[in-house]
């Protein structure tokens, strides 16, 4: 049975930072990449940021450009989100996925394949 447990997320005031972890398990995580997506309230959820399996390739919605980091450690099946420069509107839920062969459609939620329960990430100002 595929998990993704998402963590870190919390409180924080506006210019804060904050890691979130995204652990897997039940996966061959090194075959996957990982993407990262956030709904706010009453909004649709959207794409933030992805890594490719081989962390060759990452993406970045560009509303996060230059403040949000992706990265992995496939030894510990583990992706994380470094967001740095907190704003009031970054708060919301944020997700992890997994998905295999999405090509150049890592932004699209739909290709992939499992997704975790959300953190939620509150920035104050």
């Amino acid at each position: 049975q595929v998990q993704l447990v998402e963590s870190g997320g919390g409180l924080v005031q506006a210019g804060g930072s904050l890691r979130l972890s995204c652990a897997a398990t039940g996966l061959t995580f090194g075959s996957y990449t990982m993407g990262w997506f956030r709904q706010a309230p009453g909004k649709e959820r959207n794409f933030v940021a992805s890594i490719t399996w081989s962390a060759l390739t990452t993406s970045y919605a560009d509303s996060v450009k230059g403040r949000f980091t992706i990265s992995r450690d496939n030894a510990k099946n583990t992706a994380y989100l470094q967001i740095n420069s907190l704003k009031p509107e970054d708060t919301a839920v944020y997700y992890c996925a997994a998905g295999r062969y999405l090509g150049r459609y890592q932004y699209l939620e739909d290709k992939y394949n499992y997704w975790g329960q959300g953190t939620q990430v509150t920035v104050s100002s």
